[in-house]
């Protein structure tokens, strides 16, 4: 088995309803984004996903969340988007446009350099 990961950020508000505290209120992040894939099976010259693929993979995702309100995306108008949330959702985009062979093991979500959220099946 083979693992590789990459990461990207992105930026976004959004605010927790029903939260006691700040959070409840509008604010913004700079989230950071680091998926890890696996696979069994390496191609020809030895990769199992080359990194420039798998970052343009994750990029696509993320692009849908950068500079947006993220209690205004569809996925997240009748849940809060949390950390959790949001490393489940992205988890299951990137999940869908992975190559045949090439399996997502784990989405982390950073909201600041010392909290994140880890999103595995």
């Amino acid at each position: 088995m083979y693992r590789i990961s990459v990461y990207d950020y992105f930026s976004s508000a959004h605010q927790l309803k029903g939260y006691e505290g700040k959070c409840e209120e509008i604010h913004g992040h700079n989230w950071k984004v680091e998926i890890e894939v696996q696979g069994d099976d390496l191609d020809t010259i030895g990769i199992l996903i080359d990194f420039k693929e798998l970052k343009n993979i994750l990029k696509d995702v993320i692009d849908e969340l950068d500079h947006k309100m993220l209690n205004d995306i569809e996925a997240f108008k009748d849940i809060n988007p949390s950390s959790e949330l949001i490393a489940r959702y992205i988890h299951y985009r990137i999940k869908e446009k992975l190559p045949s062979g090439v399996e997502i093991r784990a989405t982390s979500v950073w909201e600041s350099e010392n909290s994140k959220a880890i999103y595995f099946e």
